[in-house]
């Protein structure tokens, strides 16, 4: 009987040590880096990057790549019924892809979007092929699968409202947001 309790009591000692060991490392994978002097992805315990640092990810992304006019730029566009990536976009994601090299401990969403014309499984498909045309160029530019997630919204979040090509040519988008 006592040898019977003490196996018990090794097995829940051993179990609880693997279970705190996971639990320490949050099942997450911690990248640091970016440019000497910013700090990109300190790590709290658990893994999880710190929110002073993320704050200081969004307020650059911000400055850097929503507002400033000849930024990085936080969307591309596309032809009609297309995925693929025209030149200026491509040029615009290389330099999402460095802007994501500096700031490492960022992920994003890649949001495929589509014009009012055709119907809405149609949009919310060619909206997913829009946004993983993105995904695909910034795995090959050198981004982790892992930081990068994709959501179709098809014609349902227009950027501008109407039913004429200036309209339409601005809702054919795939938009990267800071998650």
């Amino acid at each position: 009987m006592r040898k019977e309790a003490l196996a018990l009591l090794f097995m829940a000692g051993l179990v609880g040590a693997c279970a705190g060991d996971e639990t320490a490392r949050g099942g997450a994978e911690v990248v640091q880096g970016g440019r000497p002097g910013i700090d990109t992805g300190a790590a709290r315990p658990g893994g999880r990057p710190d929110e002073t640092a993320l704050s200081a990810a969004r307020a650059a992304w911000e400055r850097e790549v929503i507002r400033a006019g000849n930024g990085v730029g936080d969307r591309v566009f596309f032809a009609l019924d297309q995925s693929d990536l025209s030149p200026e976009a491509q040029q615009t994601l290389r330099r999402q892809a460095e802007w994501l090299r500096r700031y490492a401990a960022v992920t994003v969403t890649i949001e495929g979007h589509a014009d009012e014309r055709g119907t809405r499984e149609y949009n919310l498909a060619l909206g997913d092929r829009r946004a993983a045309a993105v995904k695909n160029f910034l795995v090959a530019a050198g981004i982790p699968a892992r930081r990068l997630q994709t959501i179709t919204y098809g014609k349902e979040r227009p950027a501008v409202v109407g039913s004429n090509e200036a309209a339409y040519s601005k809702n054919r988008r795939a938009v990267t947001t800071i998650d």
